[in-house]
Protein backbone atom coordinates (compact mmCIF):
# COMPACT_ATOMS: atom_id res chain seq x y z
CA UNK A 1 0.00 0.00 0.00
CA UNK A 2 1.14 3.29 -0.65
CA UNK A 3 1.52 6.18 1.79
CA UNK A 4 -0.34 9.75 1.33
CA UNK A 5 1.51 12.48 1.64
CA UNK A 6 -0.24 15.47 2.59
CA UNK A 7 -2.34 16.97 5.67
CA UNK A 8 -5.35 15.35 6.76
CA UNK A 9 -8.95 17.10 7.28
CA UNK A 10 -8.84 17.27 10.84
CA UNK A 11 -5.29 18.54 11.11
CA UNK A 12 -6.43 21.43 8.72
CA UNK A 13 -9.70 22.02 10.86
CA UNK A 14 -7.22 22.48 13.79
CA UNK A 15 -4.68 24.87 12.38
CA UNK A 16 -7.76 27.23 10.97
CA UNK A 17 -9.40 27.01 14.30
CA UNK A 18 -6.14 28.53 16.49
CA UNK A 19 -6.09 31.17 13.24
CA UNK A 20 -9.43 32.27 14.28
CA UNK A 21 -8.73 32.14 17.75
CA UNK A 22 -5.66 34.48 17.14
CA UNK A 23 -7.20 36.45 15.02
CA UNK A 24 -10.11 37.13 17.19
CA UNK A 25 -7.75 38.12 20.14
CA UNK A 26 -5.38 40.42 17.81
CA UNK A 27 -8.49 42.17 15.83
CA UNK A 28 -9.76 43.99 18.77
CA UNK A 29 -5.99 45.38 19.63
CA UNK A 30 -5.47 46.36 16.39
CA UNK A 31 -8.60 48.67 16.26
CA UNK A 32 -7.53 50.14 20.28
CA UNK A 33 -4.32 50.92 18.54
CA UNK A 34 -5.86 52.46 15.55
CA UNK A 35 -8.37 54.96 18.01
CA UNK A 36 -5.27 55.76 19.90
CA UNK A 37 -3.40 56.92 16.73
CA UNK A 38 -6.32 58.59 15.36
CA UNK A 39 -6.62 60.38 18.54
CA UNK A 40 -3.11 61.66 18.98
CA UNK A 41 -3.49 63.17 15.54
CA UNK A 42 -6.45 64.97 16.64
CA UNK A 43 -4.41 66.80 19.25
CA UNK A 44 -1.36 67.09 17.12
CA UNK A 45 -4.14 68.98 14.31
CA UNK A 46 -5.43 70.89 17.36
CA UNK A 47 -2.33 72.12 18.13
CA UNK A 48 -0.87 73.01 14.41
CA UNK A 49 -4.25 74.92 14.18
CA UNK A 50 -3.48 76.89 17.67
CA UNK A 51 -0.16 77.78 16.46
CA UNK A 52 -1.75 78.74 13.33
CA UNK A 53 -4.17 81.23 15.04
CA UNK A 54 -1.72 82.98 16.69
CA UNK A 55 0.74 83.38 13.60
CA UNK A 56 -2.84 84.85 11.91
CA UNK A 57 -3.71 87.10 14.48
CA UNK A 58 0.04 88.26 14.49
CA UNK A 59 0.02 88.49 10.90
CA UNK A 60 -3.49 90.17 10.41
CA UNK A 61 -3.77 92.33 13.74
CA UNK A 62 -6.57 94.25 11.72
CA UNK A 63 -8.38 90.95 11.67
CA UNK A 64 -7.22 88.86 14.94
CA UNK A 65 -8.14 85.10 14.69
CA UNK A 66 -9.12 83.66 11.38
CA UNK A 67 -12.88 83.48 10.61
CA UNK A 68 -12.83 79.77 9.64
CA UNK A 69 -10.15 77.45 8.88
CA UNK A 70 -9.99 77.60 5.77
CA UNK A 71 -8.75 81.40 6.26
CA UNK A 72 -5.82 79.14 7.73
CA UNK A 73 -5.12 77.09 4.59
CA UNK A 74 -4.30 78.08 0.92
CA UNK A 75 -3.59 75.52 -2.20
CA UNK A 76 -0.15 75.05 -3.26
CA UNK A 77 1.52 77.01 -4.32
CA UNK A 78 0.20 79.40 -1.76
CA UNK A 79 0.51 83.28 -1.73
CA UNK A 80 -0.40 84.45 2.20
CA UNK A 81 -3.53 86.82 1.70
CA UNK A 82 -6.54 86.91 4.62
CA UNK A 83 -8.32 84.28 3.25
CA UNK A 84 -5.88 81.42 2.85
CA UNK A 85 -3.22 82.56 4.87
CA UNK A 86 -0.92 79.27 3.99
CA UNK A 87 -0.38 78.69 7.87
CA UNK A 88 -1.48 74.80 7.96
CA UNK A 89 -2.01 72.21 5.00
CA UNK A 90 -5.11 72.24 3.22
CA UNK A 91 -6.52 68.85 4.26
CA UNK A 92 -6.40 70.40 7.52
CA UNK A 93 -7.45 73.89 6.73
CA UNK A 94 -10.92 71.29 5.23
CA UNK A 95 -10.95 68.84 8.27
CA UNK A 96 -14.33 70.63 9.29
CA UNK A 97 -15.93 69.09 5.97
CA UNK A 98 -13.49 65.90 5.48
CA UNK A 99 -12.57 63.76 8.37
CA UNK A 100 -8.70 63.42 8.90
CA UNK A 101 -7.64 60.64 10.35
CA UNK A 102 -10.87 59.63 11.24
CA UNK A 103 -11.58 63.37 13.30
CA UNK A 104 -13.47 66.44 12.44
CA UNK A 105 -12.28 69.60 13.45
CA UNK A 106 -15.30 71.68 13.82
CA UNK A 107 -14.82 75.58 14.11
CA UNK A 108 -17.27 76.84 16.89
CA UNK A 109 -16.36 80.93 15.28
CA UNK A 110 -14.59 83.76 16.93
CA UNK A 111 -15.81 86.70 19.20
CA UNK A 112 -15.10 90.30 17.82
CA UNK A 113 -14.57 93.00 19.79
CA UNK A 114 -14.43 96.48 17.89
CA UNK A 115 -14.10 94.32 14.35
CA UNK A 116 -11.07 92.56 15.92
CA UNK A 117 -11.56 88.23 16.65
CA UNK A 118 -10.17 88.16 20.17
CA UNK A 119 -11.42 84.58 20.41
CA UNK A 120 -12.18 81.39 18.57
CA UNK A 121 -13.38 77.85 19.62
CA UNK A 122 -12.55 74.47 17.94
CA UNK A 123 -13.78 71.38 18.26
CA UNK A 124 -12.00 67.66 17.14
CA UNK A 125 -14.45 65.30 17.45
CA UNK A 126 -14.63 61.53 16.29
CA UNK A 127 -16.28 60.89 13.16
CA UNK A 128 -17.80 57.95 14.69
CA UNK A 129 -17.45 57.53 18.18
CA UNK A 130 -15.99 54.17 19.10
CA UNK A 131 -14.78 53.63 15.29
CA UNK A 132 -12.42 56.26 14.54
CA UNK A 133 -11.87 57.30 17.98
CA UNK A 134 -13.88 57.58 21.31
CA UNK A 135 -12.67 60.97 22.90
CA UNK A 136 -13.39 64.36 21.57
CA UNK A 137 -11.42 67.37 22.07
CA UNK A 138 -11.71 71.40 22.56
CA UNK A 139 -9.40 73.80 22.56
CA UNK A 140 -9.79 78.08 22.06
CA UNK A 141 -7.51 81.11 22.14
CA UNK A 142 -6.24 79.55 25.60
CA UNK A 143 -4.15 77.21 23.69
CA UNK A 144 -5.29 74.52 26.26
CA UNK A 145 -6.73 71.42 24.53
CA UNK A 146 -9.53 69.35 26.77
CA UNK A 147 -11.23 66.59 26.28
CA UNK A 148 -14.73 64.43 27.04
CA UNK A 149 -14.64 60.22 26.47
CA UNK A 150 -18.78 60.96 26.39
CA UNK A 151 -19.89 63.73 24.30
CA UNK A 152 -18.18 66.19 22.68
CA UNK A 153 -15.92 68.35 25.08
CA UNK A 154 -16.52 72.09 26.45
CA UNK A 155 -14.22 74.56 27.72
CA UNK A 156 -15.20 73.07 31.08
CA UNK A 157 -13.90 69.78 30.57
CA UNK A 158 -10.39 68.16 32.21
CA UNK A 159 -7.13 69.63 30.06
CA UNK A 160 -5.39 66.62 28.59
CA UNK A 161 -1.93 65.86 30.17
Amino acid sequence: MKKQKGFSLIELLIVVAIILIIAAIAIPNLLRSKMAANESSAVGSLRSINTAEVAYATAYPNIGYSPDLASLGGVAPCNALPGGACLIDDTLAKSDTQAKSGYLNVFGGVTAQGGINVTYTLLGKPANRGTTGQRAFFTDQSGVIRYNSTADATVTDSPIQ
